[in-house]
């Protein structure tokens, strides 16, 4: 018997990564909810979507030409790259990778992407998703010479992380294009117990919040799959497999999985980051530091002239889980860049009982309160509503309402998207 070093290597590397994995895989795709649910327990590994593909022996890929969209999230248990193990084993003829915002590498900050180039690791080519979509994107798809589009890269939990909108895109060209699609599953960071805040109004529609669906979701990127095809593109489904994992539970955190935390774009360092990021990216809406050129970005907020008067009043608000520490820094980037700024820093305590959603609104309301010079986004001053997907939250701030009133306007839409939702859960 003889193996090429090229199915050496991948052989290798998958056995170090899937080590009893099992050969689940193509039970798992079944979009039913009858395929096999891993359960968990104590000491237990979640296996993500690609370690049950691989122990599966890519027998879900069998005689297809695949392309990958994925960054530097898509790695195996043992931090390998999927791209790297799926290209030195001869049981997948992958072909081509596909980038998203910040690129398959990683190398590019918010808003931008590394380009067409080909992958001096591995020589595969590197096509630019970011910022396409329909018929472009499927040109892409096409040019590539792909049979079937894998998706496999960790979301962080809310509608405005662009990589959900990369996953519907993908989903919509690859239906232009005759193509299938296959997406590997991962965690929710911050859970998958409850959908949070506003429901998106699609006049809002951007590549921050494409389709109606809530702040913060509560699914995994499978399950926003199953929901894209079964409810946004009825006239168009993309021909869609889903690999789901074992072992994860709806309640789990992050930190629970066993898995390691690779940063999925530059300014989401940590869970901790994911954990806070569904409500204090609303003050990318503000003329605030959201702490971007810090290391708490997203945890950190605040501006020149802001004193200890905010954490007072952010503190007196009650909201479960979190408290707030009067802060200083100076951003090496991004807003106030190298002033010395003034405001608060989160400390959540209890993660069960943080409500990101409501921890946002209530820091709108305490800063325009506490701080005379709030003002909101001067270059895009309806940025929030792009966020939040209405203008509800900045008119209601606006005109002095509180965290109550504000967080009990949208509850009826929320409700209605709980109702459809529970239809595309798959754990």
């Amino acid at each position: 018997m003889s193996l090429s070093r090229r199915g050496l290597l991948g052989a290798g590397g998958a056995a170090g990564a899937l080590a009893a994995a099992g050969s689940a895989a193509r039970a798992d795709d079944r979009e039913d909810g009858t395929g096999a649910r891993g359960r968990g327990g104590p000491g237990r590994r979640v296996r993500t979507g690609f370690d049950r593909l691989a122990a599966d022996g890519y027998a879900l890929l069998a005689g297809e030409r695949v392309g990958v969209v994925t960054n530097p999230t898509g790695v195996t248990p043992d931090v390998r790259h999927i791209v790297d193990v799926m290209h030195a084993d001869d049981r997948v003829d992958l072909i081509a990778v596909f980038g998203p915002e910040h690129g398959f590498r990683g190398t590019a900050q918010a808003g931008g992407s590394e380009g067409r180039y080909d992958d001096p690791a591995t020589g595969l080519p590197v096509y630019d998703t970011y910022r396409k979509s329909g018929q472009p994107l499927a040109d892409v798809f096409t040019a590539s010479g792909v049979d079937t589009v894998v998706f496999d890269i960790q979301d962080a939990g809310a509608r405005f992380y662009t990589y959900i909108w990369t996953l519907f895109d993908c989903m919509e060209s690859a239906a232009l294009a005759g193509k299938r699609f296959v997406v590997l599953d991962r965690p929710n960071p911050v859970t998958g117990r409850a959908a949070l805040g506003p429901v998106l109004e699609m006049r809002y529609s951007s590549f921050v919040g494409r389709r109606p669906i809530p702040q913060t979701h509560g699914m995994t990127v499978a399950e926003l799959a199953l929901l894209f095809n079964g409810e946004f593109l009825r006239d168009r489904p993309a021909e869609l497999a889903t690999v789901r994992m074992s072992g994860w539970r709806r309640a789990d955190f992050f930190d629970a999985t066993g898995l390691p935390w690779v940063p999925p774009s530059p300014n989401m360092p940590t869970p901790d980051t994911a954990l806070v990021y569904g409500g204090t990216c609303l003050f990318e809406g503000t003329e605030l530091s959201e702490g971007r050129g810090t290391t708490r970005p997203f945890e950190l907020l605040g501006a020149p002239g802001i004193d200890g008067r905010w954490a007072e009043a952010a503190n007196a608000l009650g909201l479960p889980g979190v408290r707030f520490r009067e802060a200083y820094f100076a951003p090496t980037f991004g807003k106030h860049q190298g002033k010395t700024v003034g405001g608060v820093q989160l400390h959540v305590h209890d993660r069960a009982a943080f409500d990101p959603v409501r921890t946002g609104v209530g820091l709108l309301v305490t800063a325009r309160r506490s701080w005379r010079d709030f003002a909101w986004l001067r270059s895009n001053p309806t940025w929030l509503d792009t966020l939040t997907g209405s203008p509800l939250v900045r008119t209601m701030v606006d005109a002095g309402a509180g965290t109550d009133e504000i967080t009990g306007a949208w509850q009826e839409g929320l409700t209605a998207f709980r109702s459809v939702r529970r239809r595309y859960l798959r754990y």
